[in-house]
């Protein structure tokens, strides 16, 4: 049921609250999730509320912020949010980690708070670093301030990029001590999502037998976050239910590919039943273009390389795959959806590029080929920095159109020459790129433009490439810098960040409160080169 804040509460009347997992599942206790306690932390402080993320439950930053001790309180779990508040709870799940069968894992560190409802929709409420729960095990149940900092940003930055992902509402910082590989300060991160049910929700009571388990969760996921399939047979339902799941995580893994991101986990406990990107852990943001990219340094075979994404992530499917087949009591069925997989991911990453390239038109068979791949290539040999590069593509339709061929295109090539990583680059790979976009990409763009480039064209493909090929995005050395300014005393750089990477992610020109960000969006220093994060925060 839901439950309705303080009137004149600071966290706001408009705030309605209802604990819609652990109540339609009650029956499942102990079995899909369990209650838990947030631990009482030492000194809690607001530093970071992403605006966005609080209008989505019904808040307002600015409120947060005139009250931020009480704020700080209840959003590091020290302090319920109401007097009669759901008592918070732990989803158990299992998981394959690095291709192996783990067993019974669960939220060791994450504890839901319950369900805020607000215009329409709902959000489940998680404190990330509150403390132990059953699912612990050896863990302390905390989270260390640099990996609090990254998944707060990065949760918003690709919401902001278009990409499906959960949502920050806030960081608090805290003088609780952890320990990790030294003696760290501990954070908290309240994050949002629709639903935090994971593949590994569904496997692990699939593989104790317990099927009457895997059909009450598959209802509670229809009715919650599908409940546009209806009618017909359960089977059908649950057929619906996979197909659109295996849809869904194609396309956002297709986005990933687009955008150069790398997510570095992709254990079955971390994919999402909603084809969001969740638990933003030793992820990173391309820098040099390098398929074989290894974000985590735990990883230490590479199966979660930039190149496997798409691989790994059918291979997550045909792991949920198993309790599916035994829903719909048709493996033959789940299989021909598992056999689409291929095709939608090759039709939206095609899409995507195409986009980022400014074809806007009718697409070819040839385009991947023809066009996207040759031009990567090009990118892998020299290390050029992907997000550059592809920013200083969006000068070249009307670079074009003014008829400045050979200077424009010069000027793009040293460009992305200026910016590569490898310090080897000729002359003859200049004159490939150089042909490359006279011989290659300008027929192209001409003929999606029906063999005529206006200024007026180009100047709105222009504009559409902008908005679609980022300049500000969470890099692992924007990352670190973040960090490292945040623990010498500029706190306050965490949501100057977060603005830069959300509002003004596509943007050229800032505001006066951001000036002092711009390199954020230039080229990667060189102590930032090939920075890894590990499994450890």
């Amino acid at each position: 049921m839901p439950f309705a804040a303080k009137p004149l509460d600071w966290r706001s009347s408009a705030l309605r609250w209802t604990d819609s997992f652990a109540h339609k599942l009650a029956d499942h206790e102990g079995v899909l999730w369990s209650y838990a306690q947030p631990a009482t932390h030492e000194n809690p402080r607001l530093v970071g509320v992403s605006r966005a993320g609080a209008r989505l439950v019904g808040l307002s930053a600015d409120t947060l912020w005139r009250d931020r001790e009480a704020a700080a309180a209840v959003l590091s779990g020290n302090e319920p949010l109401f007097c009669g508040m759901p008592r918070p709870w732990a989803q158990c799940y299992g998981g394959h980690q690095f291709g192996a069968w783990a067993g019974q894992l669960g939220d060791g560190r994450a504890i839901n708070l319950g369900e805020a409802v607000s215009e329409g929709r709902s959000w489940e409420v998680q404190l990330k670093g509150a403390g132990r729960t059953q699912y612990s095990r050896l863990g302390d149940g905390l989270a260390v301030r640099r990996s609090s900092i990254r998944e707060y940003l990065a949760a918003e930055n690709m919401h902001a990029l278009g990409i499906p992902s959960s949502r920050s509402l806030s960081l608090v910082f805290t003088d609780t001590e952890v320990q990790r590989e030294e003696t760290e300060l501990g954070a908290v991160v309240a994050r949002l999502a629709p639903s935090w049910v994971r593949f590994g929700s569904f496997e692990l009571p699939a593989s104790r037998g317990d099927h009457a388990a895997c059909q009450r969760l598959a209802d509670y996921v229809l009715a919650h976050s599908y409940p546009h399939i209806a009618g017909g047979s359960a089977a059908a339902r649950y057929t619906q239910l996979f197909r659109e799941v295996t849809l869904r995580t194609a396309r956002t893994v297709a986005q990933w590919q687009a955008v150069g991101f790398c997510h570095g986990v992709m254990n079955t406990d971390n994919m999402s039943i909603l084809g969001l990107t969740i638990d933003y852990g030793p992820f990173a943001f391309m820098d040099a273009y390098d398929p074989q990219l290894v974000c985590n340094a735990s990883d230490y075979s590479g199966r979660y390389s930039f190149s496997e994404q798409p691989r790994v992530a059918l291979w997550n499917l045909l792991r949920l795959a198993t309790p599916f087949a035994r829903l719909t009591d048709s493996a033959d069925a789940v299989a021909e959806i598992l056999n689409t997989y291929a095709d939608e991911y090759k039709r939206a990453y095609v899409a995507l590029m195409r986009r980022k390239l400014g074809l806007y038109g009718a697409a070819k068979e040839t385009d991947r080929e023809a066009v996207i791949e040759p031009l990567l290539a090009l990118m892998e040999r020299a290390g050029a920095d992907y997000t550059l590069t592809m920013r200083a593509l969006c000068d070249v339709p009307e670079l074009l159109a003014q008829g400045s061929e050979s200077a424009s295109v010069d000027g793009i090539v040293d460009r992305i020459v200026a910016v590569a990583e490898s310090a080897s680059i000729g002359g003859a790979w200049k004159e490939e790129m150089r042909a490359f976009l006279t011989d290659v990409y300008k027929p192209r763009l001409l003929d999606d433009a029906d063999g005529a480039l206006s200024p007026e064209h180009a100047q709105s493909i222009a504009a559409r490439m902008r908005q679609t090929n980022p300049r500000f995005i969470l890099r692992n050395w924007v990352a670190q810098d973040v960090i490292s300014r945040a623990a010498s005393g500029d706190e306050a750089s965490v949501d100057r960040v977060l603005d830069l990477i959300t509002t003004f992610a596509f943007c050229d020109a800032l505001p006066d409160h951001l000036k002092n960000e711009v390199a954020y969006g230039g080229p990667v220093p060189k102590w930032g080169q090939g920075l890894q994060s590990s499994c450890s925060s």
